[in-house]
């Protein structure tokens, strides 16, 4: 389903509390790493559903590694709502992927995320920022979508893995973030387990992993990977010092991203 701009302001603009609540978010993440740190990522995604309920969302790319996570989340409820952002530059395999997966796992809230009309008309009428701006093309195409649609949440779950390297190297399994608390269930998972899950339940890779893509994101700036032992994410913005599109980078407290200013 496309995301409903109409509707998403229609919907409460404060999110679900999670059990608990009266704890500051950080006291709460901390408590929860503290629990959680060791166990599997199944556990993982059972605590966030028992604290948020309603109020938790998953963020998935429908990538490379993104079944495994997903089918680990359809076993705890296939009604959890899964976030997908729909830049306008994706590949078409991954917009078939999406739909081939979330058919096959029974997920019943897969939101569509696209940006703004009025984004794109401002700060790239021609769909072509990513050639001279790569981190504004990533604020309007997926932070700002993301920033909406997460104002009904109260916690989220991602896919990041500390083998991925890079700034995910200290990754925490719970963390806070903005002031919602965030699960990262496969951070201590290597490519064996993901491998080893996947095809322990024969989940279907995306169709670009066989052509040498190791990770997949928007098609201007990924690229595929000949070296198989070059680091996993070592396809995306080739050439440059961008490692992450911008929705795991933390802002300054109370700054909100800018469209149009600065950009």
């Amino acid at each position: 389903m496309a995301y409903d701009q109409t509707a998403a302001e229609a919907r409460p603009t404060t999110a679900p509390q999670p059990q608990g609540a009266g704890r500051s978010a950080s006291d709460l993440a901390m408590r929860l790493d503290a629990e959680l740190r060791d166990a599997h990522p199944l556990t993982i995604l059972r605590r966030a559903h028992e604290t948020f309920g309603g109020g938790l969302a998953l963020v998935s790319s429908f990538g490379a590694e993104s079944a495994v996570l997903l089918h680990l989340a359809s076993q705890v409820s296939k009604d959890i709502p899964v976030l997908f952002l729909d830049t306008g530059m994706l590949f078409g395999q991954t917009l078939d992927y999406r739909k081939t997966l979330s058919t096959s796992l029974g997920l019943t809230d897969v939101r569509d995320l696209r940006p703004a009309f009025a984004d794109l008309a401002t700060v790239d009428p021609k769909s072509d920022l990513w050639r001279t701006d790569t981190d504004a093309c990533c604020e309007i195409r997926k932070v700002l979508p993301l920033d909406r649609a997460l104002g009904e949440f109260s916690g989220w779950v991602t896919g990041r893995k500390r083998f991925h390297g890079g700034d995910r190297l200290r990754l925490a399994v719970v963390e806070e973030s903005e002031g919602k608390i965030k699960f990262n269930p496969l951070a201590n998972w290597g490519k064996a387990e993901l491998d080893a899950y996947a095809a322990e339940h024969q989940l279907p890779a995306h169709p670009l992993v066989a052509q040498g893509f190791p990770s997949i994101g928007c098609w201007p700036c990924t690229k595929p990977v000949d070296d198989p032992n070059a680091d996993v994410r070592s396809g995306r913005w080739q050439g440059q010092e961008k490692t992450e599109c911008g929705i795991h980078v933390a802002r300054a407290p109370g700054a909100a991203p800018n469209v149009g200013d600065g950009i």
